[in-house]
């Protein structure tokens, strides 16, 4: 999936990330709201994961 597929899809995929990720904290919720590359970027960096098997887990869901 790329980052264009994931922008245009984001309100859908915000709410599955949000049931798939139960730990985000509110800060990080609020953040799916609004600033998506940032939260791709927290989530790589929380989750110990590359962009690329993030996107995959986004793909997945």
């Amino acid at each position: 999936m790329t980052d264009s597929e994931i922008k245009s899809n984001w309100n859908t995929m915000k709410t599955k990330l949000h049931q798939k990720f139960t730990g985000l904290n509110n800060n990080e919720k609020m953040l799916l709201k609004d600033k998506k590359d940032e939260v791709i970027t927290r989530l790589q960096i929380k989750l110990g994961i590359s962009k690329e098997d993030l996107q995959k887990i986004i793909a997945g869901l």
